[in-house]
């Protein structure tokens, strides 16, 4: 087996009467009907010979958000591990984040109206990489901090990726957020659809005269001295996020929940300004940064597309009140579009090992290649399962 993610999930009592064949095979019908959100009685109607009360025990049994992320990772693992550098290109250490809203019972905690989509539901934030890859997933409010969720995100991914560059949109992106990253290592490489409004900082006061080209956009100089002041502390904020000791968001919460504002948090303010006006200038001056921004959101916008083809019963609304049952829902959701880009790359490698169809590929053509398509997939129709077929992929691995 290639990725034997099943193993991941063990019982939650002492012994397991079942064996292991029968136990994949109800895990992966349960997968199946929590991902496409068709539920599982719908599932058991398909030829296989389970019935709903035993999907329903395997479910309740098995299924925990700590098995669904460590079945995760092994794939995404193995998709690293099998892509062919030729065809994919080497490792990348950049990733893409970005949120999707999904319709959700209004009844329960999580639902939110959001403002920007109107309508009551929840946000499912992801982490993708540059080929279409996704190392994270994270079940949030509506008006939760996008900022924090990209930061946890960076931090908490358990796949052997090790990024440093991290794409995101205007609503991805502040200055504490800057700070932040710049503090824990990473790049923060927004698109701001508001760059006619930006102001550069001025790095250093008594030069009001510098940069004569530039009046019309410097604003006053950065306070370096007030990030002297409050560094140590900015760093045992950072190392407590590294850590885990603390969540981002509450850690944002912290700052900004009074009236008067937290000195450190002010700190943290000024070097993110010092940092996105580092950000613009690259940014203004770069035309190759521009496109690689593009290119990864873009990645994004179709892995978000995918979602709406996989999650398609109940209209993709997720039709619970438990807060525990919707992870569940977005982590099967997550594992399966991962399996799908798994298959996809091995079956495109299968068939660029034919030397007359990787002649015919160019630069461009395999700049532009993705694994993350599904015109060759059909989710709906009577759902069968036979455990002893397999897809004839086999030289891919031998390359």
């Amino acid at each position: 087996m290639r990725a034997p993610f099943t193993d991941h999930f063990k019982s939650l009592t002492v012994r397991e009467n079942l064996d292991r064949a029968t136990i994949q095979k109800r895990l992966l019908l349960c997968l199946y009907g929590l991902g496409t959100n068709i539920g599982l009685k719908r599932v058991a109607a398909g030829d296989h010979g389970e019935s709903y009360r035993d999907l329903l025990y395997t479910r309740n049994r098995f299924l925990t958000k700590e098995t669904m992320r460590a079945a995760i990772t092994e794939i995404v693992n193995a998709i690293f591990r099998a892509r062919l550098p030729q065809i994919w290109g080497e490792g990348t250490t950049a990733c893409a984040s970005d949120s999707k809203k999904f319709s959700a019972w209004d009844q329960n905690l999580m639902t939110e109206w959001h403002a920007r989509y109107r309508g009551p539901g929840v946000l499912i934030y992801w982490h993708v990489e540059r080929k279409a890859t996704c190392i994270y997933s994270q079940l949030k409010h509506c008006s939760s901090s996008e900022v924090a969720a990209m930061i946890t995100g960076l931090l908490r991914h358990c796949s052997e990726m090790q990024v440093d560059r991290n794409y995101v949109d205007t609503h991805g992106q502040s200055e504490v957020g800057f700070a932040f990253c710049s503090l824990l290592g990473f790049q923060l490489l927004p698109r701001l659809k508001n760059l006619h409004a930006q102001k550069l900082y001025r790095p250093d006061t008594g030069q009001p005269d510098a940069y004569p080209n530039l009046q019309h956009i410097l604003t006053r100089p950065i306070k370096w001295e007030l990030i002297r002041q409050h560094y140590d502390e900015m760093i045992k904020y950072a190392t407590a996020l590294r850590l885990g000791t603390a969540e981002t968001e509450e850690i944002l919460r912290r700052f900004t929940r009074s009236g008067v504002q937290h000195p450190t948090y002010s700190a943290l303010l000024e070097l993110g300004k010092a940092r996105r006006t580092i950000f613009l200038c690259n940014y203004l001056q770069s035309e190759a940064l521009r496109r690689e921004i593009q290119e990864g959101l873009n990645v994004i916008e179709n892995w978000n597309s995918a979602t709406n083809f996989i999650h398609y019963g109940r209209h993709g609304e997720f039709s619970t009140n438990q807060l525990e049952d919707q992870e569940l829902a977005m982590l099967a959701l997550h594992l399966l579009q991962i399996s799908l880009v798994f298959i996809q790359t091995l079956m495109i490698q299968e068939v660029l090992a034919e030397p007359a169809w990787m002649n015919k590929m160019t630069k461009e053509d395999l700049r532009g290649l993705t694994p993350l398509i599904y015109s060759n997939v059909n989710p709906y129709g009577l759902i069968r399962l036979n455990m002893t077929e397999r897809l004839a992929i086999e030289r891919a691995e031998a390359v």
